[in-house]
């Protein structure tokens, strides 16, 4: 049996040690005992499976609550504060530690298909902190501390028919100095195209000092990355369900300590909730930090990992794939008949499973239409997906459908309509908000569409926050400035490469994307910076569901059979993947398998060659193909790579380029 140690710091903290047996054991005194409800100050240690990640938790002399997180005995995040205000409990100062629970091993196991790794096993050490205020009203904190990083949340226990109100919550994490960040602005509410902001579509600010302000008083978004020494971190937050609003960063971190923030007041439906309010018990969403090596970042599932398992739904129509898109390139006017039934016939020629009709079908083509157009999709195996507006008075785009989501009523009519026709799935665009009854608004659509078999896929909308393993028709989520922007203006093209290779470190770390990428021709109007070898990479660096492409059928007659072939037979589902090289806006190489075939993509992110060694160990195969980018613009090349007398390889990359590898 471990014994109790007992020691004091030069703040006068009373250390009190967590157990930290994985297993059961025998205690002749419990945590409660230990803690003496009344006592108030006290510091408890949590470390994870392997030893490498410490959690300390303490309660401070003047009864405030605090948390501490060491890698490998280097602190990487400073004395941090807990708490949350609410309307009848100040659960921020007057604080008593009552008791501390036994550490207990905690392991999950789920699938899931629209993620980087399709099986996964969360392995990790919990512990609770059980509280009381001086009005005697309780908290819980509980921390799970695993190999890849550190998650808490906060339990409020007991029962109420009233609904607890929380009007502030003062987390924060505080890095050390000297530490860099990599941040993405979060837009102010009611801003943009006909007000639609937020839609977590500004570019990232890239290795910033902490404390740097942001130029948008709204903050920051998740997920937000930084590096302290070696070592970084990727906060974020998972499992909000409708009982709570999405948070953010405030824009405000005086001496690098970043603060939850909530909505602000226009993100709301109107006349319904914006800041968090329940019932109890109610437990918080989860704050994450992914800790360790930019590779531990990279090959990380926390995000899922702590999101709720999926609910009971049939799911023998959840199959993630491709998609045809013609709005992305030829914009409005491609809403017509005779262009979407050319876009269905693209699709089943390159062997994907949907087509997109975007904005409008509904007044240029007609419900009449669309079943036919369905219809003659099927024969192609080739599934459709309409585009909805998301109405509602917070935004004024004028797109239709805009009056089909609003109720339950009105929407689960729509869907059984759908469903009748054959339609797979829906795109919903234009939410513009993270408060809590538009996070409920989306939860809401998502039951609805799964209850008629119909995918989804949320545009102009908050980040997914896990959402895709608890409901598995969710296919994915824009949340990112993508394709469509580089074809508006100059300077969205200019940006693509750095912004590309950002979005494996920060957006799609954890959560699906609908970037909509590879354009291998052109763009309209628009001079791509990327090059072509770049723009078939993130064809496996990005996820996402369903991938829906921005290239059309004459644009792909263009191009190599053998480009022709691999997007044909690029995977929709990933059994699991790898980070090989990479930097946040500068380099990334991502490794993917499905089946038996390991894919190897990379991108530059900057404007000039790179010479990057490759360790491919870890595949087992011996030759493999290798498309990169060819010495005239536009142009690709395509080899054999042979790693049967050394796994590891040599690649240059052009400026701006990129390269798959199929073993």
């Amino acid at each position: 049996m471990q014994k109790n140690n007992f020691m004091f710091r030069p703040e006068s903290k009373v250390f009190i040690w967590a157990f930290l047996l994985m297993g059961a054991f025998a205690c002749s005194s419990s945590k409660s005992e230990q803690a003496e409800a009344g006592t108030g100050t006290a510091e408890a240690a949590l470390t994870s499976p392997d030893k490498s990640i410490s959690v300390k938790f303490s309660v401070s002399d003047d009864k405030k609550a605090f948390y501490s997180i060491s890698r490998q005995d280097t602190v990487v995040l400073q004395d941090s504060k807990l708490g949350v205000m609410m309307s009848d409990a100040d659960f921020t100062q007057g604080l008593v530690l009552e008791s501390v629970s036994e550490v207990e091993p905690v392991q999950d196991s789920y699938e899931i298909l629209n993620a980087k790794r399709r099986n996964n096993t969360y392995k990790a050490n919990k512990q609770t902190y059980h509280l009381r205020n001086a009005n005697g009203q309780k908290v819980d904190i509980i921390f799970q501390v695993s190999d890849d990083g550190v998650a808490f949340r906060y339990h409020f226990p007991g029962e109420s028919t009233d609904k607890k109100k929380i009007s502030k919550e003062i987390t924060t994490f505080k890095m050390p100095e000297g530490t860099k960040a990599w941040l993405q602005p979060m837009s102010d509410a009611k801003t943009g195209w006909e007000k639609t902001n937020p839609s977590y579509e500004e570019y990232y600010q890239k290795e910033i000092a902490v404390g740097t302000p942001s130029p948008i008083k709204a903050g920051w978004v998740f997920p937000a990355l930084f590096r302290s020494g070696g070592t970084w971190l990727l906060v974020t937050e998972s499992a909000s369900y409708g009982d709570y609003c999405a948070t953010r960063l405030h824009a405000e971190s005086p001496g690098g300590e970043y603060s939850i923030d909530f909505p602000q007041e226009q993100e709301k439906y109107p006349g319904e909730v914006l800041n968090p309010e329940s019932t109890l018990p109610w437990f918080t969403p989860w704050r994450i930090i992914a800790i360790g090596s930019l590779k531990t970042i990279a090959e990380s599932t926390l995000g899922t990992d702590l999101a709720k398992p999926a609910v009971a739904m049939d799911q023998s129509f959840i199959k993630p794939g491709k998609a045809s898109w013609s709005w992305v390139l030829l914009k409005d006017d491609s809403t017509v008949y005779h262009v979407q039934k050319r876009f269905i016939d693209f699709a089943a020629d390159m062997n994907w499973n949907y087509c997109l009709i975007d904005a409008d079908w509904d007044k240029k083509i007609g419900y009449e239409k669309i079943k036919e157009l369905a219809d003659y999709a099927k024969t192609k195996n080739v599934g459709l997906l309409l585009w909805y507006n998301s109405a509602g008075p917070w935004n004024t785009a004028p797109y239709t459908p805009r009056d089909k989501m609003l109720t339950r009523e009105v929407r689960q009519k729509e869907f059984a309509r759908l469903q009748q026709m054959g339609i797979k799935g829906v795109k919903v665009d234009f939410f513009g908000g993270d408060g809590q009854s538009v996070m409920q608004y989306y939860i809401d659509i998502l039951n609805d569409a799964a209850a008629h078999k119909l995918l989804v896929n949320f545009h102009g909308c908050t980040l997914p926050r896990g959402w895709q393993r608890t409901y598995p028709n969710l296919m994915t989520m824009e949340s990112i400035k993508g394709m469509e922007f580089i074809t508006f203006e100059q300077e969205n093209a200019n940006e693509a490469p750095a912004h590309t290779t950002m979005l494996p470190f920060t957006r799609n770390a954890f959560d699906p994307m609908d970037f909509t990428p590879v354009n291998l021709t052109k763009v309209p109007n628009i001079d791509r910076k990327t090059t072509v070898g770049h723009e078939l990479a993130l064809s496996v660096v990005f996820l996402s569901g369903i991938q829906h492409y921005a290239e059309t059928d004459w644009g792909m007659k263009t191009v190599p059979a053998y480009v022709k072939n691999f997007m044909r037979q690029v995977p929709a589902i990933w059994d699991d993947s790898r980070f090989v090289d990479g930097y946040p806006g500068k380099l990334a190489v991502i490794a993917r398998k499905a089946g038996d075939r390991w894919y190897v993509a990379g991108i530059n992110g900057e404007n000039t060659e790179k010479k990057v060694q490759l360790d491919l160990s870890f595949i087992n195969k011996a030759k493999g193909e290798y498309i990169t980018d060819g010495n005239e613009k536009s142009s690709f090349r395509n080899n054999t790579i042979d790693l049967s007398a050394n796994k590891t390889q040599e690649v240059t990359l052009k400026p701006n380029g990129g390269f798959v590898m199929v073993f």
